[in-house]
Formats: structure tokens, sequence, C-alpha cells
């Protein structure tokens, strides 16, 4: 276990110190008596672990945009910071897709300008740049990529998070080899814990869990093949069981009917009727160890109709889903049963 007092009476930098994991450090790094200055934008969530742990209360709290190397230089040189932490980020993948300018502003010139701070200073000792394990060229392998694999996420996030990486390597390169200061990155996998008020969390469960018929299941980003394309998110998938294996599956795209072993299904969950038609043929049979997946959402989704997505191993299924946490207008979170946008 690390020793947390060595943070004891050390001035910290911490950017994104209103987001989840940021309000837990901020927390984390108080409670080992560290000197800690924030700076980041207005918490994205009401309510949010930052308001409610009273982290401002704790830190010398700045709110400012990592994209302003102006204000961001002054908060950090009234700091004189010996440790930095970077967490500040534009962290939705499906919001790189709607705004990859922003995303690559925020995540690779929010890198930029940090470093610039750190580089500009000679208080610094150590600076730990915190990105993802989705920096990687998804080779869709079936075991954990090492630090040493390439870097070329494919999403604009994850591609973002990749530059951001190569910066503070050049970086570390450039400027700092015969300084006397530390320059890390980290690669966060997904992180779950208390305060987390983000939408469209799943709760999962995968204990002993074998895949039924009419299951809702969550699937790993890695399940797809060589047919990947730019429609894929690197995102896991949530679906819904048809049919496992050895079963035949069959539709009537012109009346909008699903069978199973000849059998019409009843669909009291679906949106819509069954009538788009991707380019997998029928009937079809499933292979051994092997799932045909729907969406509920007939005429959008994009599942097992579509060569793309195809049959699924089994392998890759995380976990039988239970429930999705929502917030409603007035940000109450709220547990549902209902996965009507699969």
């Amino acid at each position: 276990m690390f020793d947390m007092t060595f943070y004891n009476g050390k001035n910290v930098f911490v950017t994104g110190h209103t987001g989840f994991k940021g309000s837990w450090l901020c927390k984390m790094l108080v409670n080992a008596g560290a000197k800690v200055t924030g700076y980041s934008l207005e918490p994205t969530t009401n309510p949010s672990l930052f308001n409610i742990a009273n982290i401002a209360n704790d830190v010398e709290s700045i709110i400012g945009d990592i994209r302003d190397y102006k204000k961001l230089k002054a908060a950090f040189d009234k700091a004189q910071p010996e440790i930095v932490f970077h967490l500040a980020a534009q962290p939705i993948v499906r919001d790189s897709y709607k705004d990859p300018a922003y995303t690559y502003e925020t995540n690779v010139m929010g890198t930029v300008n940090i470093l610039e701070c750190v580089r500009n200073s000679n208080c610094v000792r150590s600076f730990l740049n915190v990105t993802t394990d989705k920096v990687y060229l998804n080779k869709e392998w079936s075991w954990g990529y090492r630090e040493n694999e390439e870097l070329d996420g494919f999403d604009p996030y994850s591609n973002s998070k990749s530059c951001s990486e190569l910066v503070t390597a050049s970086y570390k390169r450039s400027f700092f080899e015969n300084k006397n200061i530390a320059i890390s990155t980290a690669r966060a996998g997904n992180v779950i814990g208390g305060g987390d008020f983000a939408n469209d969390r799943i709760i999962i469960s995968n204990m002993f869990y074998t895949p039924k018929c009419g299951d809702v299941i969550v699937i790993s980003r890695n399940y797809n093949n060589e047919h990947t394309d730019v429609s894929m998110s690197s995102e896991p998938i949530i679906k819904r069981v048809i049919a496992t294996e050895g079963m035949v599956v069959d539709i009537d795209f012109e009346n909008g009917y699903v069978y199973v072993d000849g059998t019409l299904l009843k669909e009291d969950y679906i949106k819509n009727p069954t009538v788009t038609k991707w380019d997998v043929e029928f009937p079809l049979t499933v292979g051994k160890n092997q799932l045909f997946v729907l969406g509920d959402n007939r005429m959008e989704s994009m599942d097992s109709r579509d060569s793309r997505i195809g049959l699924i191993d089994e392998r890759y299924v995380l976990g039988k889903a239970l429930f999705r946490v929502y917030r409603d207008a007035e940000h109450r979170s709220s547990f549902s049963e209902m996965f009507g946008g699969i």
C-alpha cells in the first residue's frame, strides 16, 4: 500500500478537480495533508461529488478552461506546485463524435498548456498525465495491451488521448531529460464508484452468468472483426439475446416478424417491427458458443443483421444488464429496466 504521508505538506496542482476522479483525488490528497489547488470547469452534473463532498472548502478551487493558457498559468504560478496531476479532459466518446474539434482542443492543447506551465516553472518535481486504456491501436485481441503497444485510438476521444500521450513523451524528451522532474502518464481503465452521476450508467451482473434468450447483455468493444469501420464506436454495445448456440433464426422483413426454431417471438419490448434488412442472409443457424443479438430499436439498431456485428462470441459478453441509471429533469437518480435505446 502506498504511503500517503508522502503528500503531507506538499503543494499539489490538480486539473479537472471538479470531475468524478478529480474530486476523489482531491479528497485523498487533502486527507494526506497536501495543500491542493484545483483548476477545472464547473461540475458537469447536478448533483456532483465535488459539491456533495464540499471539495471547494478543502482546496483552492479555480474555475477555468484548460484551453485558456493565460488563466491556467496565473493559477499555476500562484500555487507553485511540486506535484501536478493532469485530469482535465473531454472524456466522453459519444460527445467526441458530436464535437471532435472541442475534444482535440481540450485533450491535446490542454495537455500542451499544462506542460508549458511545468516547463516554464522551477517548482515542479513530478508531473502525471492521466489518459486512458483506449489510447492503443485496437487490434481486436482477446488479451490485454502492454505499455509499449502502438498508440492509435480509433474514435476522436481515444485518438486525442493518444495524441496527449505523444505530446507528453515529446516534452519529456525535449525539455525534461536533464532536469530533476519526473514526467509520467497513467492509462486508466473505466472507473466506477460512489459519486458518479453521469448519465446512462449500466448495472450488470456477470457472476456465473450464461446468456439466455431475452437477456439484455453488454458486449466488449473487442467482439468485432476486420470489418470494423468509422460507424463502429470503441465503446461496449448493449443488445438483446434472440438466439443461442444451435438455434435457427429467420426474419420476415416484409411483416417484421422474427422466428426462432420456427416459433414466432412475442416481442413486447421493441419500438417498431423488424423490417430493416442489413446484409446477413436468413435463415441463419447460430454457431457454437455464439449468440444472435438484436437491438430493441429495430429501425436503427446495428446488430447481428449486419455482418459488421454478426454473431457474437460468448467470450466477449461482459455480463447481463440489470438496470440503467439515469437522471430526470430534477437531477434525481432513477433505475429503469427499460433498454429501448439499444
